[in-house]
């Protein structure tokens, strides 16, 4: 029988007898993105500086760049190795402008590209090396030979040496002027045992990630209960056996759909860095850029959901909140609202008030969450309408609100006409169907969920003559709330 003659990532796990679970192909998922988020939280906690200028780290992955937090893509320089078809290399071999390393940047200034023979057994797998001075750590999920998914993974840092030389051997053969380069990245961060408190840590993190067991039937039947209950403004999910598949499912979906978007994005801006494509074509691949990150955002925002629907605790907990200006977040997000409305023959005001007070919430996600619900929101109004989008100090809170305006008539005059609410089909136990626009989107009860999960509250009230008014509170950082208190009782 024939034998490929480098070993794969899970060969070199399995034979140093590293942690190792082999189980059904959804648990092994599951195992593989609850490891990837520790695996995040991990760096986050450990990086000494954030600067694009120092970099700290490098993650070997594959199929598809495996962290997306701003601080970690700034600091950390990252390689991604693909089986696809199309060799973005090929664009620029060795043609590259003196002064400029010779592994061409793709996705962001630290992030680059390399390819793997489409019959390579290692092409099969997912995978993700982490190389820093602190600690090095190996990720690997594979399929078996009797078909079951295999999660690996060590913080031997012979190990993860080992798992280096078996990509490290591919890409002497494929590209030989690379290697030497990647050599010295790897070397950069020399092998050292990673200290116990470290791998403590990535216990903690990880336990943090994994979703509860499901409810016994007693608890399961007073969830039922709590559910309609008037006093539960949040109902729990009941987490039957067939909501637990339809979440699942989602998060399978999720998954890979975002994996081939973020490949082509990848390329995209491979080809965007040639300098001499025509005007028209450079246009073109930033709407394909566009495109794609809109739909990998969307892809994270339904996993995250279905990750918090896989809890069985009736209130998501809220995790990695901190105080954030929320003043930053406007001003990269406002354009881009305004640029989609614009798109859909929408036009959109955005009121803000003098100083923005710091809010508490969760900075990676915040943006994803607000961008989402814009695009759910105005993709539900008719062309030509107009939405105002006011932010407001609200006590202790801070009042972010979607107001939909009435549509003015061919003479400039306000028309008074009943606004009808969209039609939306329920999609199993997280998504909403609008067969007017072909929309798929997250449900109310699932976006609230996603809300909770950051620290805020979404109410969301229908207005006969201008539809959904959507409010969003997002609760002040603690030297905010004094001073509002202080304002109130000069008032009184």
């Amino acid at each position: 029988m024939y034998k490929w003659i480098l070993p794969s990532l899970s060969e070199v796990l399995n034979d140093s007898q590293s942690t190792a679970a082999v189980c059904s192909s959804a648990k092994a998922q599951q195992q593989w993105r609850i490891s990837l988020a520790a695996t995040e939280q991990l760096l986050l906690k450990n990086l000494a500086t954030i600067s694009a200028n120092v970099k700290q780290g490098l993650v070997l992955a594959a199929p598809a760049p495996v962290f997306s937090h701003s601080q970690l893509t700034q600091s950390l320089q990252s390689i991604t190795f693909t089986a696809q078809p199309f060799n973005p290399l090929a664009l620029m071999p060795f043609q590259m402008p003196e002064g400029e390393v010779a592994i061409a940047n793709v996705t962001a200034p630290n992030e680059s590209i390399l390819p793997l023979l489409k019959t390579d057994p290692l092409a099969t797998e997912q995978f993700c090396l982490v190389f820093t001075d602190k600690f090095r750590l190996v990720l690997v999920l594979a399929e078996e030979n009797d078909g079951k998914k295999a999660f690996l993974f060590s913080f031997d840092p012979e190990v993860a040496q080992q798992a280096w030389r078996a990509l490290g051997a591919r890409v002497m053969l494929s590209n030989p002027d690379l290697f030497a380069e990647l050599e010295d990245l790897v070397q950069k961060y020399h092998p050292t045992t990673p200290d116990y408190r470290t791998i403590m840590q990535f216990s903690q993190l990880l336990l943090a990630e994994l979703p509860e067991e499901k409810p016994n039937e007693a608890t399961a039947a007073q969830l039922d209960q709590e559910k309609f209950s008037p006093n539960s403004p949040n109902p729990p999910s009941s987490h039957s056996p067939s909501s637990r598949s339809d979440v699942e499912l989602l998060q399978a979906f999720a998954h890979e759909v975002r994996t081939p978007l973020t490949t082509i994005r990848t390329i995209t801006r491979l080809l965007l860095k040639q300098r001499s494509l025509p005007a028209s074509v450079i246009q073109r691949l930033k709407i394909i850029d566009r495109e794609c990150t809109e739909q990998i955002d969307r892809m994270e925002l339904l996993f995250r959901a279905a990750e918090l629907e896989t809890s069985a605790t009736d209130k998501p907990t809220n995790t990695q909140l901190t105080a954030m200006c929320l003043e930053q977040v406007l001003q990269a997000s406002i354009p881009r609202w305004q640029e989609a409305a614009n798109r859909r023959n929408l036009t959109l005001d955005v009121i803000l008030p003098q100083n923005l007070p710091t809010v508490v919430s969760n900075p990676a996600m915040l943006d994803r969450v607000l961008t989402g619900l814009m695009e759910n929101f105005t993709r539900s109004l008719p062309a030509g309408s107009h939405i105002q989008v006011q932010v407001i100090p609200a006590g202790d809170q801070l009042k972010l609100q979607l107001l939909p305006q009435p549509q003015s008539g061919d003479s400039g005059t306000v028309t008074t006409s009943t606004c009808t609410p969209p039609i939306r089909k329920a999609l199993g136990q997280l998504l909403t169907f609008q067969p007017e626009t072909g929309t798929i989107s997250l449900n109310l009860a699932a976006t609230k969920h996603l809300f909770q999960a950051i620290g805020g509250k979404l109410i969301v009230r229908e207005r006969p003559q201008y539809g959904e008014v959507l409010t969003i509170f997002l609760p002040l950082e603690a030297e905010e709330k004094k001073e509002s208190s202080k304002l109130k009782i000069k008032k009184t």
